[in-house]
C-alpha cells in the first residue's frame, strides 16, 4: 500500500489518502472501512442531460464523490471493492443524499475519513504499508492428474489455477498412454508455473504432493528449463522447495506452511507467525487442555483473571456492523497487549484464519491452568 498523505489523531478523527498496489492491500482496506466512515474517490456515473429537441440524453461523466459508507463488498478474484452509501459532496450531477456505489480498484487513489482511528485501524494501516511484512509464497499442490496453483500473500491465499488431466492406469494395456498423459499434465502445470510465479515477488516456490509426483514434476521442470533456457527457473532453482503432503487439495496448504524448510524462508512474516501461534495453541490443547481455551466467553473470563498469554483472533470479528461488539474486541486486543501478552489478528482469507474461524474465531493460550473454565457455558 502506498500512503500518499495521512492527517489523523490516534483515537481521534482524521483522513488518509492511499493507493492500493496489490490484492493484499484491498483486503487491508476492506478491514479498515467500516459503516459511518466516508470514502472519497473518482468515479463514473450515468447522468441525463436535456437536449435541444426537448428530450433527454444519457451520458457517462467522470466525477469526484464522497460517500458515507453503508455497506462494503469485496471481490477477491476481480480485485475490486464496492462501497455503497449516500453522497455527501455536492456537485452539479449528484445531489447530496443520493445513493451511489464507488468501486475501489488497484492503483487508483482514494481518501478514507474516520471519526475514530482506534488502535486496531492504525495497526492495519501500519501492516498495509510495511513492505517487510510480505509473505508471498507460490505453492503448487498436486497429485497425479490434478494440480492447484496458490499464491499466499500477507493476508490472502488466492487460487490462481486448477489443472486437471485424465491419467490412465500404469498397468495393463493402458500403460502405453500413461507416459504421454503424464508429460502433458506436467507441461500444463509448467505453463501455469511460468505464468504465475514471479521470483521478483515470491520468496520461494513450493511443489507439494503425496508420493513421488512432486519429485517427477520437479525433475521435468528443471530439465525443460535447461532445454528451453528458462532463465527465471534456472537462476532461482535453489528457491524451489519440495514438501510432502497428504493430497493436492487446498486443505493441505496447512501441511505446506507447517514444513520446517518453508517456515525458515518466511519465518519473519505475519503469515508464518500466525501459523506458528495456531500450532502452539493446538499443541497446548492436546497436551495441557487447562492452559488453552476458545470461544468469546471463555477467553473473556480467562482475561479477567489475567491468564491470557497469547490471544488468537480473526479479523472477521472486527468487521462487525455492531460498533459495541467491534469495540469490545479492540479493547480485548489492547488489554492483552498491555498486560504483557501477545495478540495475533488472523486473516480470515488465509488457511490458518479459516481454521481459527471454525473455533468461533477467538482462542487463547494461558499463562497458568484454569480447570474450572469448562464449567462456564460458552
Amino acid at each position: 500500500m502506498r500512503i500518499v498523505r495521512r492527517d489523523l489523531v490516534s483515537n481521534g478523527p482524521g483522513s488518509v489518502k492511499m493507493v492500493p498496489v496489490d490484492s493484499d492491500d484491498l483486503w487491508f482496506v476492506y478491514n479498515l472501512i467500516a459503516p459511518a466512515d466516508s470514502v472519497m474517490a473518482v468515479t463514473v456515473r450515468k447522468v441525463l442531460r436535456e437536449v435541444a429537441s426537448g428530450g433527454r440524453d444519457a451520458e457517462r461523466v467522470k466525477l469526484k464523490l464522497e460517500i458515507k459508507v453503508e455497506g462494503v463488498d469485496y471481490d477477491k478474484e476481480g480485485s475490486v471493492m464496492r462501497i455503497r452509501g449516500k453522497n455527501i459532496l455536492e456537485n452539479e450531477y449528484v445531489k447530496i443524499g443520493a445513493f451511489h456505489t464507488l468501486e475501489l480498484e488497484l492503483h487508483r487513489p482514494f481518501v478514507l475519513r474516520k471519526d475514530l482511528w482506534d488502535s486496531l485501524a492504525l495497526d492495519v494501516l501500519h501492516q498495509a504499508s510495511d513492505p517487510a511484512a510480505s509473505a508471498d509464497l507460490a505453492v503448487v499442490l498436486m497429485q497425479e492428474g490434478l494440480a492447484h496453483m496458490f499464491l499466499v500473500g500477507r493476508s490472502i491465499t488466492s487460487t490462481r489455477s486448477r489443472i486437471e488431466t485424465s491419467i490412465p492406469r500404469k498397468h495393463g494395456p493402458a500403460i502405453a498412454g500413461y507416459e504421454s498423459a503424464l508429460n502433458k499434465f506436467f507441461e500444463n502445470v509448467l505453463q501455469a508455473f511460468l505464468k504465475y510465479v514471479d521470483f521478483n515477488v515470491v520468496r520461494c516456490a513450493v511443489i507439494a504432493s503425496p508420493g513421488f509426483t512432486k519429485d517427477q514434476f520437479h525433475r521435468h521442470l528443471l530439465l525443460e528449463a535447461e532445454r528451453r533456457q528458462l532463465r527465471p527457473i534456472i537462476e532461482n532453482k535453489s528457491r524451489i522447495i519440495l514438501v510432502h503432503t497428504s493430497s493436492g487439495y487446498k486443505h493441505s496448504l496447512r501441511e505446506v506452511l507447517d514444513a520446517p524448510n518453508v517456515m525458515n524462508m518466511i519465518k519473519d512474516t505475519k503469515a508464518a507467525q500466525e501459523v506458528q501461534a495456531l500450532k502452539d495453541f493446538f499443541n497446548m490443547l492436546s497436551n495441557d487442555p487447562t492452559r488453552a481455551c476458545y470461544g468469546p466467553k471463555h477467553v473473556e473470563v480467562a482475561h479477567e483473571r489475567m491468564a491470557v498469554q497469547t490471544l488468537l483472533i480473526t479479523d472477521d470479528l472486527f468487521r462487525n456492523a455492531d460498533v459495541a461488539a467491534r469495540k469490545k474486541y479492540v479493547n480485548l486486543v489492547n488489554s492483552v497487549k498491555k498486560s504483557g501478552g501477545t495478540a495475533h489478528v488472523f486473516s480470515s482469507m488465509h488457511v490458518s484464519g479459516e481454521q481459527l474461524g471454525q473455533l468461533t474465531g477467538v482462542a487463547a493460550i494461558l499463562r497458568f491452568p484454569l480447570p474450572d473454565l469448562d464449567d462456564i457455558e460458552m
